[in-house]
């Protein structure tokens, strides 16, 4: 089939069930046993929950096996650009004409039955896990964690559950304590999970199913430990101290990312070139990411341009301490959301690093929030907000009345998405 092939099938498995998410794991389970469970036959696998952080610890872990001669299977989402950065197969993205033949394969076994787009990918992506020698598998939890359709692997070599907090409330429930237990249900009897920084709250459900399923933690603050001295990364667990590199990565808050895969990688008897390789090599688009080659950035030479696609209230404080620990200059964020976020309590962190906000649609979003509630939103806590009908328009805008100014473009990974593919 033509590159097209793929796309088409993807669009197919839109129009297979009545709703985008419908947390259950029948379905997968169903066309799992009809393809012989790929699930049982693959190479070990690291399994990641959490909010915020999943994709830069993958990342982190990804890159740190790799600096040791390691191979891994990667499954993240969403993607950006096409699907295919969905799926890697022993560290590269999968090929085309893969794609299509198990997109086609996972159609015919699943026939007529209901299935999500999502649950049908994720078995595609496990089946081709299974058929591809690698070291490693390293699965990011799509929604939640107990009923999420990565959920399917009875004795993972690891787990993660990076920092959790309000999201996807719709779907996992509207206290904190009720999404940190679905973020649990990752937990299996014997696997040790790493728990990255978490609020007291989210903190003692995660403990209390751990005790209940019987599965060992390492907990951040308590058996592992990591801090910034001077230019350098000083992590401590039981066995004592590594002292690294800073993550590439920028943040404070890839400070407590870089932790997770460390203890993870410690845990799982890595090498030092694993560590070092995990902070020193990772790559993550559109995370705090400099657009310094993009085609905006040739089209406006005096903008510091720069993207994120983090959209809720923690992923708006952690954005607001990078800008906030950045040179001085006039900064403009170009915001675009989805209209089922917390858009006031992203917003007002970075309402004290920014001049001025300027809201825009998210192409091709049925859920996007329209420019104009985005820009009341930005008002509230201060901030001189106007409408754009894109982030062209706006660029141009920024570009006419402060020429040298740093110019973040946030509020959505699918808005990152239809950047990326501009440039």
């Amino acid at each position: 089939m033509t590159q097209a092939g793929s796309d088409i099938l993807l669009d197919r498995m839109m129009s297979l069930h009545p709703k985008v998410i419908d947390l259950v794991l029948d379905r997968v389970w169903r066309l799992l046993g009809r393809l012989d469970h790929p699930e049982r036959a693959l190479p070990p696998v690291i399994h990641v929950a959490g909010t915020n952080g999943k994709g830069s610890t993958v990342a982190m872990l990804r890159a740190g096996l790799e600096a040791a001669g390691q191979s891994c299977h990667v499954y993240t989402s969403p993607h950006l650009v096409r699907f295919h950065e969905r799926i890697r197969l022993a560290g590269d993205l999968i090929g085309e004409a893969d794609l299509t033949a198990l997109l086609d394969e996972c159609l015919a076994a699943n026939g007529p039955d209901p299935i999500t787009y999502f649950e049908i990918t994720t078995v595609a992506a496990l089946l081709a896990f299974s058929r591809r020698p690698a070291d490693w598998t390293l699965l990011e939890v799509g929604l939640g964690g107990r009923l999420d359709a990565t959920n399917v692997v009875d004795r993972p070599a690891a787990c993660v559950i990076t920092p959790v907090s309000m999201d996807h409330e719709q779907f996992l429930g509207d206290t904190l304590a009720a999404i940190a237990f679905e973020k649990a249900g990752i937990l299996k009897r014997g696997v040790t999970a790493v728990i990255g920084p978490q609020q007291d709250e989210a903190l003692e459900v995660i403990e209390a199913q751990a005790a209940r399923v019987g599965a060992p933690l390492l907990v951040h603050g308590q058996h592992w430990h990591v801090t910034r001295e001077r230019d350098r990364l000083v992590y401590q667990d039981e066995t004592g101290l590594r002292d690294l590199p800073l993550p590439v990565l920028p943040g404070a808050h890839q400070l407590g990312n870089a932790g997770m895969a460390i203890a993870i990688l410690r845990h799982l008897g890595q090498p030092d070139t694993a560590l070092d390789g995990a902070v020193s090599r990772a790559d993550w688009p559109a995370r705090m990411q400099r657009l310094s080659t993009h085609a905006f950035a040739r089209r406006h030479p005096g903008l510091e341009l720069w993207l994120d696609g983090g959209h809720n209230p923690d992923a708006g404080r952690a954005i607001a301490a990078v800008l906030a620990g950045l040179p001085p200059r006039p900064t403009v964020l170009v915001c675009g959301m989805l209209n089922t976020k917390d858009i006031g309590g992203y917003l007002r962190p970075l309402a004290g690093v920014a001049e001025r906000l300027i809201a825009v649609p998210i192409p091709d979003a049925p859920a996007t929030l329209a420019a104009g509630d985005t820009a009341a939103a930005a008002r509230a806590p201060g901030l001189d907000a106007i409408e754009a009908d894109s982030v062209a328009a706006a660029l141009e805008s920024v570009a006419r009345e402060t020429p040298h100014a740093r110019v973040l473009i946030c509020g959505s990974l699918y808005l990152a998405g239809s950047v990326l593919a501009e440039g």
